[in-house]
C-alpha cells in the first residue's frame, strides 16, 4: 500500500462502527432489547461495549495517517495545531448541543458525553502524534493505564474511605460529583460513564490506534506482515486484558485499564480482517453501505441523536393516553405484528436504514461535512 492510496478498510470499519452506534442507541423499547445489544450492567463486556472504544481506536489510526500526509506536504506544525484545537472544540460543542437539545437548560446540561470524549481523545492524541515518537506514545500509554489502575484501586475515596469500584462511590464518581455536580448523566445524576477520570484510559484507546497507524506507515513491512503483526498484537491485547481483568475488572462505564487492552485487542483483530479482505484480497462487493456511513460519520451520529429526541417531542392525546411519534411508529410498524424483542430490533434497524439513506444522498452529491 502506497502512502497516497486510501485505506478503504478503515473507512469500512468506521462506517460499520457508526452504524452499530445507531443500532444500539435506538431500540423500539428499552425493556425489550436482546442482551448483546445492551451494555453490561457493570463489570463485563457485551458486543455493545465494543462500539465506542472501536471508534476511539479508529480516531487514533486516522490521526497517524492524515497528519503524516500533512507533515510530509510541508504544512507548518503550528498551523496543524491550530486546526486540531479548533476541530476538537467543534466536536465538543456538538456534544453539548446534543446534550442540551431541544430545551438547552444550561443549569442542568450534561457536560460529559460521547462526542465530548471523542474531542478530548482527538486533541490529546493529535498533539502526541505531532510532538512525540511512537515509543514515547507506547510508554505513556502503559504509564497512564497503570496510573489509572493505581488511582482507582489504591487511593482512598474522600468522604467514603476505602477505594472501590462501585458505581456511585468510586474515585471517578467522587471527582465527577465534585467538579460537575448537576451536569452529569441524567440516568445516574451522581456519576457519568464518560466522566473526567475515566477519560485518561480512553486516551490510551486512542494511542493504541496511533500505534496501529504507525504500523501502516512502515513501508518496510509488506501488507501480509502488517496483518500478522495486528493479529499477534490483537491476541496479546485480549490476553492481557483478560488477565488484568482478574484484578481490575473489564468495565466500560469505568473504562478500566483491562477494558482498554481487551477492546483494543479485539479492534486490532477485526481491523486486520477488514484490511486482509478489502485492501489485500480486494473483496469489496459488500462494502458500499459502510463506506457511505463512514464518509459523514460524525454528521450522521449527531443527526441520529436529534431525530431520536425529536420523535419523543411530538405527541398527541389518544383514548389510551398520550402517545409520542416514536411510540406510534414503533407500535404501528413493528409491535403490531412482531414479537416484542424482534419489534424493538426492527425499529432500531429502520433507524440505521433511514440514516443510511441520508448518508447516501450526501455521498452521492459529494457532500462531506468535516467537523
Amino acid at each position: 500500500m502506497t502512502q497516497s492510496k486510501r485505506l478503504i478498510s478503515l473507512d469500512v470499519f468506521r462506517g460499520a462502527t457508526i452504524a452499530a452506534m445507531i443500532l444500539v442507541n435506538n431500540p423500539g423499547s428499552w425493556s425489550t432489547v436482546y442482551p448483546p445489544l445492551l451494555h453490561a450492567k457493570w463489570h463485563g463486556c457485551t458486543p455493545t461495549d465494543l462500539v465506542f472504544p472501536f471508534f476511539l481506536f479508529i480516531v487514533g489510526i486516522s490521526i497517524s495517517l492524515a497528519y503524516t500526509k500533512r507533515k510530509e506536504s510541508g504544512e507548518a506544525t503550528n498551523k496543524l495545531i491550530q486546526k486540531i484545537v479548533w476541530r476538537s472544540l467543534k466536536i465538543f460543542l456538538l456534544g453539548l448541543f446534543l446534550s442540551g437539545f431541544p430545551f438547552f437548560n444550561f443549569e442542568t446540561i450534561r457536560i460529559p458525553g460521547v462526542l465530548q470524549r471523542i474531542s478530548v481523545v482527538f486533541l490529546i492524541c493529535s498533539l502526541l502524534f505531532l510532538k512525540t515518537n511512537w515509543r514515547t506514545q507506547a510508554i505513556l500509554g502503559a504509564f497512564l493505564l497503570v496510573l489509572y489502575n493505581f488511582l482507582m484501586t489504591v487511593v482512598p475515596v474522600p468522604g467514603i474511605g476505602q477505594p472501590n469500584l462501585n458505581p456511585e462511590t468510586n474515585l471517578g464518581a467522587w471527582l465527577d460529583n465534585l467538579l460537575l455536580s448537576g451536569h452529569l448523566w441524567s440516568q445516574t445524576k451522581v456519576w457519568d460513564p464518560e466522566g473526567l477520570l475515566s477519560t485518561i484510559p480512553a486516551i490510551v484507546t486512542g494511542i493504541t490506534g496511533l500505534l496501529t497507524g504507525k504500523l501502516f506507515l512502515d513501508h518496510d513491512k509488506s501488507p501480509q506482515e502488517k496483518v500478522i503483526w495486528m493479529f499477534v498484537a490483537g491476541c496479546f491485547g485480549i490476553f492481557l486484558g483478560m488477565v488484568w481483568g482478574i484484578y481490575f475488572p473489564i468495565n466500560k462505564a469505568l473504562w478500566t485499564s483491562s477494558y482498554v487492552m481487551y477492546t483494543s485487542g479485539i479492534g486490532l483483530l477485526i481491523f486486520a480482517l477488514c484490511y486482509w479482505f478489502i485492501d489485500i484480497l480486494d473483496k469489496r462487493s459488500w462494502i458500499n453501505p459502510f463506506v457511505i456511513y463512514g464518509s459523514n460519520a460524525i454528521t450522521v451520529y449527531v443527526l441520529s441523536g436529534v431525530i431520536a429526541k425529536s420523535l419523543y417531542l411530538i405527541k398527541w392525546e389518544t383514548s389510551d393516553g398520550i402517545i409520542t411519534l416514536q411510540g406510534w411508529t414503533y407500535n404501528t410498524l413493528f409491535l403490531s405484528w412482531l414479537p416484542p424483542y424482534n419489534a424493538s430490533l426492527g425499529y432500531a434497524i429502520l433507524n440505521v436504514l433511514l440514516l443510511l439513506g441520508v448518508a447516501w444522498i450526501l455521498y452521492r452529491k459529494r457532500i462531506f461535512i468535516k467537523v
